[in-house]
């Protein structure tokens, strides 16, 4: 049974930090990649930020480029997202994510439709 459990939400204010967590079980990470996605309610979904799990490669979306950073724990099956100067326009409900990739795939893509199992999601709140 496949099983990603984040952690490391909550609230803070704007220009703090927190750590996001992705504990994965139940598959071979290698043959995937993990992304972070976020969603605010009555907007679409948006992959912010994604790592190679076998090449480990990372992408950022714009919005988060030079503040978040992705990195992975291999010998905990974990993926982590340090999420520093948070702006109020962050809060949303984070969610981990995996993308099954092709053999030989280098990189990782950001769009939510490729993501397949997820977390149940961790608020972050961001105030003024």
């Amino acid at each position: 049974q496949v099983q990603l459990v984040e952690s490391g939400g909550g609230l803070v204010q704007t220009g703090e930090s927190l750590r996001l967590s992705c504990v994965v079980s139940g598959l071979t990470l290698d043959y995937y990649a993990v992304g972070w996605l976020r969603q605010v309610p009555g907007k679409e979904r948006e992959g912010i930020s994604c790592i190679n799990y076998s090449d480990g490669t990372v992408t950022y979306a714009d919005s988060v480029r030079g503040r978040f950073t992705i990195s992975k724990d291999d010998a905990k099956d974990t993926v982590h997202l340090q999420m520093n100067s948070l702006k109020v326009d962050d809060t949303a409900v984070y969610y981990c994510a995996t993308d099954y990739l092709p053999l030989g795939k280098r990189g990782c893509d950001l769009s939510p439709d490729e993501y397949d199992y997820e977390g149940q999601g961790t608020q972050v709140t961001v105030s003024s």
